[in-house]
């Protein structure tokens, strides 16, 4: 599931520099005495803090730089002491210690502090301040801004101590000699210190963005509640509460004070039933916040764990049974991992469970990759109670420590195991009907995370190739296409993942019960968790500004009806189309293609393999124009705060990667069954591979239609060619009667100009031609070299120059009444103007009020006697 690269091992990159070290202090060839080194802490420039007791009797304090892959001496011990945590000044001027007091033997009688901090003057060694001799831990932390203030003599010190305090110490430097830089009134140093925290039962420090949070009770209330409370450290070194975040948790869920990512202290070791909660916090330059803490495993039958999204106003709270789920060891740990890669927080529990949560689109359980038994062994060398999370740099991989080994390995998701995932038929032995959440999850993870590597994409294309007919639950190929779209937009704003498109499912009437539910995984969720910002996080620009914005974001778009894009939405806008429209609207759809087409083609210049984009489609044309205009609205409704302009960019960019994507996955199937020119030809029949080509392509179309999204010009010709090649002949027809197969003006045209007039030729060209609108009809007649062709243009000739000496209010069509037959169309003309005048003319009795019929009816028979020649006049 992860892989492991190795960036730092203590044996390889410290020890084996020290035991050169130490033999040249020794005069020894080598030196073989064993070398008790500990990591101590990891600075926020990635320098590595440990100590080590050294050949003399000495202890000594190095840094190993990530950077140069040098090691540098900073301070000396000059008798062995227990440093349980330590920090350094970004100039290295200063070095903050705390020691754990040795209370046994002959020293157990003195009245000593179990805990001795000091401020120790590196440059060079000078002076040593004592700053604190307690009976409780004191954990030290500098600050440490990215901004060069190495001209500024000043350094500022964190120190937390496990009564449930922190104070901030402003440490005032000066230069002596040029070069001596020593503490300026090292005896005032308690009138500079400030009290930052009154009272925490945890705390968490974040070197990348200088925070501290911690968890206090929550006086507010007559209940034992809790708050989490967040102090930002700005660069001119103030600091303020800025986020204040209620929490339920257990009455008795810290039953001492935890410290996290605040050094490793190698002299205070916990007894497993002490630590009740496991608690992190994780944060992302976008703008969200996920606390994460679970509960000790009691009965090894049930783990309990809570994921706080704070940028989607929610929290998530998991039960997992363990009972069908263990694997061959020895016991549980009492925690799981909480291990934070890109936008994912894996959950790890050795031997049991791996639950990849999806912390941007958190509604479905199918979306969260969750493994059980022998299959989630992440190939970890310790035991995981060994094991510590660093706090990676925000847009980071996660990173690993192992304090038995002293390795840092970066931890990376294995798109190998993902892949493998997809191909299974029953992944993580489930039936096959419980497989497809897997699935599902492991595609997104691909698709949204991994989605950059074009290799990548290739392999899941050919996997959509070997797997085309939809699965029970979800349709694979709708799938890449909106996963792969929210993929170049999931990264500007996390506003986008409540309105964009994201996954087919979530626009199905109808969810199968597999999606919605793991077996032997129960989910709760609680909406409106309520953080309050406070202090200047109102006005920051930055993190504070975009988790604030995505949370109220959030509600609105809770309580808004369909915040979400549904490409089915367009359905009925598509339908109508075809009716008159302003002409406006019409040229503002035109402009909006013209614009995807033009940025389409700059990227495809060197992309012709696949005859896409070479032909006017007026309908998918319109269909390009309807999507980037709906999408617009849309965002410009619920998203204002973006712009117009990075809307439209965003749009016009997102429709362009929709035909780019479907030109992409064609020339990728064309590549993998080595198509040639050939297959354009009408003549021949198509091979079995030209076959699977046209199952795909047909699969694309069932796809799109079913999303109402556009397909590339070209597109509908190229399946008809493959449809005339692989296709009997009357499957071919009902095809194109069932709506499947558009009959495009370059196709029909080709299919009567390449294919010969042998009777089942001119048997599909005459049902080819009744299948055709009237307009295009004309327009084929003129490329078809028969007889009947040749009728037809000479029917048309003689319509239109005897339409010429028409006289108004006679106008003639053959279709009028169906007892004229136009075969002979000067005749039935003539007919037809005899009969116009015959109606026109005047009848001499119509105004005549007193007629004697007698008279009349005997004056028409004298006359017809007469003209018979019966009688003379």
């Amino acid at each position: 599931m992860l892989k492991f690269k190795p960036t730092f091992e203590l044996q390889r990159d410290v020890v084996s520099d020290i035991f050169r070290k130490e033999a040249s202090v020794c005069r020894v060839k080598e030196y073989s005495a064993a070398v008790d080194t500990c990591i101590l802490n990891i600075e926020r420039d990635g320098g590595i803090l440990y100590s080590w007791k050294g050949a003399t009797g000495t202890t000594r304090i190095g840094k190993y730089d990530s950077n140069t892959k040098q090691n540098k001496l900073l301070y000396t011990f000059d008798k062995q002491v227990c440093v349980s945590s330590c920090s350094l000044n970004s100039e290295e001027t200063l070095l903050a210690v705390s020691l754990a007091q040795n209370t046994r033997g002959e020293e157990r009688f003195k009245p000593i502090s179990k805990c001795l901090t000091l401020l120790v003057e590196i440059h060079p060694i000078n002076n040593t301040k004592v700053l604190k001799a307690v009976d409780c831990r004191v954990k030290v932390q500098f600050l440490n801004s990215e901004t060069d203030r190495r001209s500024v003599l000043e350094s500022h010190l964190l120190l937390l101590t496990e009564d449930g305090y922190v104070d901030l110490y402003h440490v005032l430097l000066t230069k002596q000699e040029g070069y001596r830089v020593v503490m300026a009134n090292p005896e005032r140093l308690t009138r500079t210190t400030e009290r930052i925290v009154e009272d925490f039962c945890w705390a968490q420090w974040d070197e990348h963005t200088q925070r501290v949070y911690y968890v206090t009770h929550d006086l507010t209330h007559t209940q034992d509640k809790f708050l989490m409370r967040c102090v930002q450290f700005y660069p001119n070194h103030n600091c303020e509460t800025v986020l204040e975040l209620p929490l339920e948790l257990p009455v008795n869920f810290f039953c001492t004070v935890k410290f996290v990512n605040l050094g490793f202290d190698h002299y205070h070791v916990e007894r497993p039933e002490q630590e009740l909660v496991r608690m992190k916090v994780f944060t992302n330059r976008l703008g969200s916040m996920c606390v994460c803490y679970s509960q000790a495993l009691k009965d090894k039958q049930e783990l309990i764990y809570t994921v706080v999204l704070v940028h989607k106003d929610c929290s998530k709270t998991f039960r997992v049974s363990l009972g069908g789920n263990q694997s061959p060891q020895k016991a549980p740990q009492l925690h799981p991992l909480f291990i934070p890669i890109g936008y994912h927080i894996l959950v790890y529990l050795q031997g049991y469970f791996l639950h990849c949560i999806n912390t941007r689109q958190q509604e479905m359980l199918c979306h969260s990759l969750f493994l059980s038994g022998l299959d989630v062994d992440l190939g970890l060398q310790g035991q995981s109670a060994n094991i510590t999370v660093l706090h990676a740099e925000e847009e980071a991989s996660g990173s690993l420590l192992d304090l038995a080994s002293g390795r840092i390995y970066t931890a990376e998701l294995s798109p190998a195991f993902l892949l493998q995932i997809l191909r299974s038929d029953t992944p993580s032995r489930c039936p096959s009907s419980k497989a497809d959440p897997q699935r599902l999850a492991a595609l997104h993870c691909l698709l949204v995370y991994m989605g950059n590597d074009p290799n990548l994409e290739l392999k899941i294309i050919e996997w959509l190739c070997d797997n085309m007919n939809a699965f029970a639950s979800f349709d694979q190929i709708q799938e890449f296409i909106l996963a792969s779209l929210y993929r170049i937009s999931y990264e500007k704003s996390l506003s986008l993942d409540k309105v964009l498109p994201y996954s087919s499912v979530l626009d199905k009437k109808e969810i199968l019960a597999c999606l919605l539910e793991v077996p032997g995984v129960l989910c709760t969720t609680e909406l409106h968790i309520e953080p309050v910002f406070k202090g200047k996080a109102r006005s920051l620009q930055g993190f504070w500004l975009e988790l604030q914005w995505n949370t109220e974001r959030t509600k609105y778009l809770d309580a808004v009806p369909n915040p979400r894009y549904r490409t089915s939405h367009i359905q009925a806008d598509w339908e109508k189309l075809s009716e008159r429209r302003p002409s406006s609207h019409r040229n503002n759809m035109e402009e909006n293609t013209k614009k995807v087409l033009s940025m389409v083609d700059t990227w495809c210049l060197d992309k012709k393999l696949v005859p896409l984009f070479q032909e006017e489609d007026h309908q998918q044309r319109a269909l390009i124009g309807l999507t980037v205009d709906k999408l617009r609205e849309h965002l410009n409704r619920h998203l204002p705060r973006m712009g117009k302009k990075k809307i439209d960019s965003l749009v016009v960019n997102y429709v362009a990667k929709l035909l780019e994507l479907i030109r992409h996955m064609l020339e990728s199937v064309w590549l993998k069954y080595k198509l040639g020119p050939r297959v354009l030809c009408l003549t021949q029949r198509g091979s079995p591979a030209e076959w699977s080509v046209f199952h795909f392509m047909f699969r694309i179309l069932e796809a799109t239609r079913g999303l109402c999204l556009p397909l590339p010009p070209g597109y509908h010709t190229l399946l008809a060619v493959f449809a005339v090649r692989c296709l009997p002949r009357h499957t071919f027809l009902q095809y194109i009667d069932h709506g499947f197969l558009q009959l495009t003006e370059i196709f029909v045209s080709r299919l009567m100009t390449d294919l010969d007039n042998s009777d089942a030729n001119e048997r599909l060209k005459f049902s080819i031609l009744k299948r055709l609108p009237e307009p295009m009809e004309q327009k084929i007649y003129h490329m078809w070299d028969h007889p009947v062709s040749s009728a037809s243009i000479s029917r048309e000739y003689a319509r239109t120059l005897l339409e010429k000496h028409n006289n108004k209010g006679c106008a003639f069509t053959s279709r009028d009444k169906p007892g004229f037959r136009p075969e002979f169309l000067p005749l039935t003309y003539l007919a037809k103007i005899l009969s116009d005048i015959e109606e026109q003319a005047l009848n001499p009795f119509d105004e005549q009020e007193n007629v004697d019929a007698r008279f009349v009816e005997e004056t028409a028979l004298k006359q017809t006697l007469i003209l018979l020649g019966f009688e003379e006049k």
